[in-house]
């Protein structure tokens, strides 16, 4: 049996306790997410500043883009986790370590319901390939396995990693993936 995942600061995450900031429709929800949080063992931020993620009631207004979000409700935006309103500790406790850990969660019961106008600040808007070339990445190829997956030269491989870069506002492999998938570019 393998050990658990280890985050890179130390603990193994399923033990690890993860600094939470709460932003709840009103003062009585807050108090209530709090003790919650306390019984999972996570400790809760006082502003966003502190937290390593935010738990959040949908329809919040969530200045920062930085922190990783869950929301509990419909979600509005780019949040990496969303959860239907009456998800219990186990689902968030879940949900909170797996997008700490850089993962997307959402419940099926918050499926996709249409099309909605994006914000040019959201999701860049990047070509099939780019998009192929992103996955990729995430799947750790280098460009000679990514032009081999993909049917594609290096060199075209290397253009695309410029351009995916360059629309992303990202300089490394690694600042793409993880942007990817804070946007739901890509999943895992």
């Amino acid at each position: 049996m393998s050990a658990p995942p280890r985050c890179a600061t130390g603990p193994p995450l399923a033990s690890r306790k993860l600094r939470v900031a709460i932003l709840a429709r009103d003062p009585i929800r807050e108090r209530g997410l709090a003790g919650l949080l306390a019984d999972l063992g996570h400790v809760v931020a006082g502003n966003d500043k502190d937290a390593e993620i935010i738990l959040a009631d949908a329809g919040v207004a969530i200045a920062q883009d930085e922190i990783p979000v869950v929301t509990l409700g419909s979600p509005v935006g780019q949040q990496a986790g969303a959860l239907t309103e009456n998800a219990g500790p186990a689902q968030i406790d879940a949900a909170l370590r797996a997008v700490a850990a850089g993962l997307t969660v959402r419940d099926p019961a918050l499926a996709f319901t249409g099309f909605a106008r994006l914000d040019d600040t959201e999701a860049p808007l990047l070509t099939r390939r780019e998009l192929d070339v992103l996955g990729a990445l995430g799947d750790g190829l280098s460009n000679k396995a990514v032009g081999r997956r993909l049917g594609i030269s290096q060199h075209t491989v290397k253009f695309h990693l410029e351009s995916l870069f360059r629309k992303l506002g990202v300089t490394s492999r690694t600042e793409a993936v993880r942007k990817g998938l804070r946007q739901r570019l890509i999943e895992l």
